[in-house]
């Protein structure tokens, strides 16, 4: 038998938890043939992985890859690090179903909501219109493989039109939805997307539309996919931001018992997806205990890898749009000129001066969305000098120093350099750290959350599994590496149903990451302008990866990709019962 590739020399570390071994990975026809000891010659092509780990590919349960694969097949940064499938339309949008007549309306909520821009959106070669349309316009066109939820704002608005965006649905509205779902679901989709998260608004201010909809509403949807047997239910509850309260508690155990699919969350947890407090741990592992015993299937990701996120007053960022008055300077102000002009005005420096450290916290009067505060806001680029020495430092120690408020001395310095100073939120400290790590040791709690293709202007998040390889297997010691890759792998690859795929074992797909585990990291970024239209975004490459390999074909070596390794991705889902 002549294998089309053959990976020599690795050691295998197969994602089922057990300890690695060095062996040889053989591949036929997209799948493990076998694992063991073969001659080169038994193969047609060759890849030395002596002194490498040999693992299977990361599974990146949420992003919202799903814009961007279409001109863009291999979810780049994504690939590079490792990941060879992804989740998108997660958070409650999908890119379809849409009528052609929502397009604009559809991608003015990515806009507002995934920081994606428009001129970048304006590059989707929009040939479907419904779910099934398309999942078959991406077959054959995947250069990873990649599963889709169906979107519950996407659902609405096919059904309810411009009402989505007002009311509760009636019952026959929510019949219609259903049989939506249905087709969805008999399609292939991965399940449903909802939120009802506070911080989700679109361009106009207004909640998204599966906001408006009623508990009712949202579990007839659920229901309908547990009827599938399959699948799952991605959803951001109400309470997410600020620590899941008793009734959404509840609500989830109910979603999960009545449809027996996993329920997955954000924000449980130690500083999780919007940097949820340290404390509250102890009453989600309580709850998480409770759901629990009672069989319910409810899980919630975990944010493994801190913020990074760079912006300038110059260029503007939507970062502070739960904090109504300081949000004002970038959407009242569009030029440098009258954001300056507006900083030296001393009755706004007044409205402004506390306004971080008491943002909004009611959805009646806009985005609750947590800021950077200034404990963990630095400097990160300047050109004076007296503004480069305080580079890595907290501007709330500064400001302390000089017995000033903080937001005063972040304006003093943007104003110093024409508001081009480029600060840093990062949220790595010794509490997130071990919090973090308390949590993601539950069984509960989901290692992830790249959010990949989405907020490419201030980060890119693709880099989720580097991180984790690095700081806490090598260099913290807080996870064995076999555990690490089964949590990255199997264990995501499993609760969203993807069978055969998660691990190394013979039939399973060859989805395959070769890596450098001395060296493996999250690399540099840089920001590039290769989207549609010159759109520039936040690109990120790994150190230590030395190949990505899905479905049996490599399409990343060395950190570029294959040139004419085709594509090898494929639309995949939950297994369907037999």
């Amino acid at each position: 038998m002549k294998y089309d590739l053959l990976v020599t020399n690795g050691l295998v570390v197969d994602g089922t938890g057990l300890p690695r071994r060095r062996a040889d990975v053989a591949i036929l026809d997209g799948r493990i043939a076998g694992i063991g000891h073969f001659a080169a010659s038994d193969a047609s092509r060759v890849l030395d992985a002596e002194g490498r780990v040999v693992a299977p590919g990361i599974v990146d349960p949420h992003t919202h890859y799903d814009p961007q694969l279409t001109f863009d097949p291999y979810a780049t940064s994504s690939c590079y690090h490792g990941v060879t499938t992804v989740v998108a339309g997660n958070c409650g949008f999908s890119i379809a179903p849409v009528k052609e007549e929502d397009r604009g309306f559809l991608s003015q909520i990515f806009t507002r909501v995934e920081d994606m821009a428009p001129d970048a959106l304006d590059g989707i070669p929009w040939n479907f219109e419904s779910f099934p349309e398309f999942l078959e316009s991406r077959r054959g066109r995947l250069g990873i493989n990649a599963a889709f939820y169906v979107g519950h704002c996407n659902i609405r608005r096919w059904v309810m039109g411009e009402d989505c965006n007002v009311r509760e649905a009636t019952a026959q509205e929510i019949e219609g939805m259903r049989t939506l779902v249905r087709e969805a679901m008999e399609a292939g989709a991965a399940g449903l997307s909802s939120t009802h998260a506070p911080t989700h608004l679109d361009a106009a201010d207004r909640p998204v539309p599966s906001r408006l909809a009623s508990r009712d509403e949202l579990a007839a949807l659920v229901t309908e996919v547990g009827h599938c047997n399959r699948g799952s239910i991605s959803y951001l509850p109400y309470s997410s931001i600020g620590g899941l309260d008793e009734s959404d508690g509840e609500y989830l155990i109910a979603l999960a018992l009545a449809s027996r699919l996993p329920v997955i969350i954000q924000g449980l947890g130690a500083r999780s997806k919007v940097d949820a407090p340290t404390a509250t741990w102890e009453h989600s592992r309580a709850y998480l205990e409770r759901a629990r015993h009672q069989g319910a299937g409810v899980y919630s990701m975990l944010m493994a890898r801190p913020f990074d996120r760079r912006f300038s007053i110059a260029e503007g960022t939507g970062l502070y749009d739960g904090v109504p008055a300081f949000a004002r300077l970038f959407s009242e102000a569009a030029t440098v000129e009258a954001r300056t002009a507006m900083l030296r005005d001393d009755a706004y420096r007044s409205e402004i001066r506390h306004a971080v450290e008491n943002p909004n916290t009611d959805p009646a009067r806009g985005s609750t969305l947590p800021p950077p505060h200034f404990d963990v806001l630095q400097v990160y680029a300047a050109t004076r000098a007296e503004n480069q020495a305080l580079v890595g430092r907290s501007l709330a120690d500064v400001a302390r120093e000089r017995g000033i408020a903080p937001m005063d001395l972040m304006i003093e310095i943007a104003l110093s350099e024409d508001l081009a100073v480029e600060f840093v939120w990062r949220t790595e400290t010794e509490e997130w750290k071990e919090g973090t790590h308390v949590a993601s040791l539950h069984p509960n709690m989901i290692v992830g959350t790249s959010d990949g293709g989405a907020h490419l202007g201030r980060d890119d998040g693709a880099e989720f599994s580097s991180y984790f390889l690095r700081y806490w297997v090598r260099e913290w010691g807080r996870w064995e590496l076999e555990e690490a890759i089964r949590q990255l792998t199997q264990q995501p690859a499993a609760l969203l149903g993807l069978s055969g795929r998660g691990m190394l074992l013979p039939g399973y797909a060859a989805d395959l990451m070769i890596f450098d585990p001395d060296r493996i990291g999250p690399g540099k970024k840089e920001f590039v302008h290769d989207f549609p239209n010159g759109v520039g975004r936040w690109a990120s490459r790994p150190e230590g990866v030395h190949a990505t390999i899905v479905n049996g074909v490599p399409i990343v070596i060395e950190g570029r990709l294959v040139e004419g390794c085709g594509y090898p991705g494929h639309v995949v889902g939950p297994a369907r019962p037999d």
